[in-house]
């Protein structure tokens, strides 16, 4: 277990389906959602923490850092999908997906721009894994870890689908050296009770 990839937890533009801009914050739930993911994966002796610096992102990754003792290097490279104009809109009002759409929205970045970060993302990962000697936490977006998991990580079995939506404060792991296999795929066995995610909450934005 090496890249321990991390969705953040909840916010309250999640669960209302709105776009987010980026300085959204956690929500109350979404803090007592990284206090138990922090809890879990202090358990797997993480090495350092590299965050996003998106304020939910980042407050996600301070979580861990009170229960480790590491301290925080954060990235842009690690931000999610810009959506430009689109940020604050709500997603079900929109006639089409902006999660799919290829182009840049008005004064946003377009699925190559978002995946060319994503590449160049992975590729600082690898080396922050490289210089340290126990696994790197990763804390970033829903569409951040699915891209890094689609374009760069090997699924373990043939029936390993990876999921359509990656849930609030997931943790998915994978080796750090090629061929980068999936050890786990979002798993929120960690949250229970009232900390479970909606099923509708918006993943990504």
């Amino acid at each position: 277990m090496t890249l321990l990839l991390i969705r953040h937890g909840e916010t309250p533009l999640n669960i209302a389906r709105v776009l987010q801009p980026a300085a959204t914050p956690l929500s109350e739930k979404g803090h007592r959602q990284a206090v138990a993911l922090a809890h879990r994966v202090a358990a797997l002796g993480p090495a350092a923490i590299v965050s996003s610096d998106l304020p939910r992102a980042l407050q996600t990754a301070q979580h861990l850092a009170r229960a480790t003792g590491l301290s925080i290097t954060t990235t842009a490279l690690l931000q999610e999908r810009n959506f430009g104009d689109l940020r604050g809109r709500a997603y079900d009002s929109l006639d089409r997906d902006p999660m799919q759409m290829p182009d840049a929205p008005p004064g946003g970045e377009s699925m190559p721009a978002f995946e060319q970060r994503i590449a160049a993302a992975f590729a600082h990962l690898v080396e922050l894994r490289t210089a340290i000697a126990g696994p790197l936490a990763v804390v970033s977006h829903g569409l951040v870890v699915k891209a890094l998991l689609m374009g760069f990580a090997r699924r373990r079995h043939d029936d390993q689908h990876l999921p359509i939506r990656m849930r609030n404060c997931s943790l998915s792991i994978l080796g750090y050296t090629a061929p980068f296999e999936i050890e786990l795929l979002d798993c929120t066995a960690h949250l229970t009770g009232d900390l479970i995610e909606p099923t509708r909450s918006l993943s990504g934005g």
